[in-house]
């Protein structure tokens, strides 16, 4: 992590207990930054931030209430809000263990989608925003999908994932003036599950964790100052239409 200092910088982390989340915290955290883990997993998450001298707080991204309670905490604690990455989602289908295409899902397994896939970053940027517009200085990631490019049998979960990059566009637009950057990520089969070594690219394989968390970490780095509204893909070639 020498390439990156985020010395006395504030983030905050969703999703944080594990996979692209933790490498997150914990590279940031051996970079000099104030880490505030957020992850609705109370036991994981606890045993991850002790692990890596992190923060943490549990949150429910479904919350406004809880979000905006962990944003004012790391500003009162720490003195500012500099980062927040949103890696909180999944593919609602399989986190719900509904086992169906869209056509066939639960109305409350789809509201759940919407709620953590992408209320819950537009959440985040409206929490952080106007600490990080008094400070002149932030920076908002959003995290997508490679499945908001390509379209899937999950139709809910990359209409919420795309969702994500008009957010970004409209976050980077409202804070330009004011020192405030938003990007997106859009992984694509990335190991933080075993079935993903099954998912298709021209690179024959599925990312490490470590090549998404780099470009996060990139984005929010000083390296990356005349970068916003801007999605960046990780997807080994997918979206050019390498499929399952």
């Amino acid at each position: 992590m020498d390439d990156y200092k985020f010395t006395g910088q504030t983030a905050l982390i969703t999703g944080a207990a594990s996979g692209m989340g933790f490498l997150t915290s914990k590279c940031l955290v051996e970079s000099g930054a104030n880490v505030v883990m957020l992850d609705i997993d109370e036991k994981t998450l606890k045993e991850k931030a002790k692990e890596i001298g992190a923060d943490y707080l549990i949150c429910d991204v479904r919350r406004y209430k809880d979000i905006e309670a962990a944003v004012l905490y790391a500003k009162d604690k720490y003195g500012s809000v500099d980062i927040t990455v949103s890696y909180a989602g999944g593919c609602p289908s399989r986190v719900c263990k509904a086992g169906k295409n869209f056509n066939d899902l639960p109305i409350e397994v789809i509201d759940w989608g919407v709620e953590v896939n992408f209320r819950a970053p537009l959440y985040i940027a409206r929490a952080a925003f106007n600490i990080m517009r008094d400070q002149k200085r932030g920076v908002i990631i959003n995290i997508s999908s490679i499945d908001a490019l390509t379209g899937s049998n999950a139709a809910d979960y990359s209409a919420e994932k795309s969702g994500l990059y008009g957010l970004t566009k409209s976050i980077a637009l409202l804070g330009a003036p004011h020192g405030v950057r938003c990007c997106c990520v859009t992984p694509g089969p990335v190991l933080t599950r075993l079935d993903m070594a099954n998912m298709k690219t021209p690179l024959g394989r599925a990312a490490e964790v470590r090549e998404v968390v780099d470009m996060v970490l990139y984005l929010c780095s000083d390296k990356a100052a005349f970068i916003t509204g801007a999605n960046f893909t990780v997807d080994g070639g997918r979206q050019c239409g390498a499929r399952d």
